[in-house]
């Protein structure tokens, strides 16, 4: 993997951090864009940073994503449109301004990080269990697309992960009834979710492809 490069959007923290710093430690050069280089939320942004692109690039992680919380009642279509042009949109602009350098060498991992909440939901949840359900639709079906070209895409959907974003929208009571309600009994690690993310954009992974896997200590199972 030493000779590989990686394109991974919303790095600069949380499970975007750890991945970076994981797939670094693998000797793989590292494209990290911060938001004043990269705009998920405008499409002409996206397409000014992918033609300043020099490098080929051999994974992509979509890691960056938009939460937003409420009622149908609280949210407008405008909220609708930013949540999908993040989640969804940008994640499939990216991909397609980078796969057909890819189809050329016959090689390429794609990883995009969706949610245990594109395959269940709750109260509040609607416009983002929708973004990720389609984000995970997306790799389904690229997957089929890319599969004669040598690219493997796969969707990585964590749990409660211990991150800011998690202690953000629920309260400690909250997050004390949540962990009671995990198997496990424990949130996940950063890293347990860079880690299955760093095989996915290995070598070692050779016949994975249009999966959604699910890391949550078997939260979705009950």
């Amino acid at each position: 993997m030493q000779t590989k490069t990686a394109l991974i959007t919303g790095a600069s923290r949380g499970i975007g951090n750890s991945i970076k710093e994981n797939l670094e430690n693998e000797g793989i050069r590292i494209i990290s864009p911060s938001r004043n280089e990269l705009d998920l939320s405008h499409s002409e942004s996206i397409d000014k940073f992918l033609s300043q692109i020099s490098s080929d690039i051999d994974i992509i992680v979509n890691n960056a994503g938009m939460l937003k919380v409420g009622k149908s009642t609280e949210l407008s279509t405008k909220d609708f449109q930013e949540i999908l042009q993040v989640n969804v949109i940008a994640p499939f602009q990216i991909i397609s301004g980078i796969v057909e350098k890819m189809k050329q060498r016959k090689y390429g991992r794609i990883v995009n990080i969706s949610s245990i909440w594109g395959q269940k939901s709750k109260n509040g949840r609607s416009l983002y269990s929708t973004s990720k359900s389609a984000l995970d639709a997306l790799t389904r079906s690229l997957a089929i697309e890319f599969a004669t070209y040598g690219i493997l895409i796969n969707s990585v959907a964590p749990g409660y992960i211990e991150t800011d974003m998690m202690k953000q929208y629920n309260s400690e009571k909250e997050l004390a009834m949540i962990k009671e309600n995990i198997p496990m009994k424990r949130f996940g690690k950063k890293v347990e979710i860079s880690e299955l993310v760093k095989f996915l954009c290995s070598e070692k992974n050779s016949y994975i492809t249009g999966q959604i896997i699910t890391i949550d200590g078997g939260y979705v199972c009950k």
